[in-house]
């Protein structure tokens, strides 16, 4: 009788505390680069130009990319698959281009786990030759699987790939 008492509080505590934990979580890295906000965005407005600066995508060379429609515009998809864990199996799309500010994409990862996210690239002029680039993530965790994210810092996790892409792209638009 002990041992079911202590089997349903191991079950039922985590259970009730993922009643009260956050269910959503966001990411976001900023990074300056030496060009105009117009050059900054014509280039990160192409999603085939992820290859070049995304962590993600240089993770595993040998990733499989399909695209669909026209770069650069709404409804265009960039679909991956990988043998790497790390970067599984998925497709993005361009929701919203906002000329000249921002991009607005929808993220939908099939492998190694079902999910979906939001993410944003925006530009913001600081001068005539300097941009500010502000790249962002933003997703949900269901109950009762959202009590993970007592234990996950997205923040550290997302955020290192968020903020080497963003070192990348200034690498790349600088050289």
């Amino acid at each position: 009788m002990n041992a079911l008492i202590i089997i349903i509080a191991v079950i039922a505590v985590p259970l009730i505390i993922a009643l009260f934990t956050k269910t959503e979580y966001s990411v976001e890295r900023v990074i300056v680069i030496s060009k105009s906000k117009q050059e900054v965005f014509d280039y990160i407005k192409f999603l085939r130009n992820q290859n070049i600066y995304s962590v993600w995508n240089t993770k595993d060379p040998n990733m499989k990319q399909e695209f669909s429609g026209t770069d650069a515009t709404p409804g265009f998809v960039s679909s991956w698959e990988s043998t790497d864990k790390s970067v599984g199996k998925g497709e993005q799309t361009i929701k919203k281009i906002i000329e000249g500010v921002g991009i607005e994409l929808s993220l939908h990862f099939i492998k190694p786990f079902e999910g979906v996210a939001d993410a944003h690239m925006n530009t913001t002029a600081i001068s005539e030759n300097e941009t500010k680039v502000t790249w962002g993530f933003k997703s949900k965790m269901k109950y009762p699987i959202n009590f993970m994210l007592l234990f996950m810092n997205m923040d550290k996790m997302i955020g290192k790939d968020l903020a080497g892409g963003l070192e990348n792209l200034k690498t790349e638009l600088e050289k």
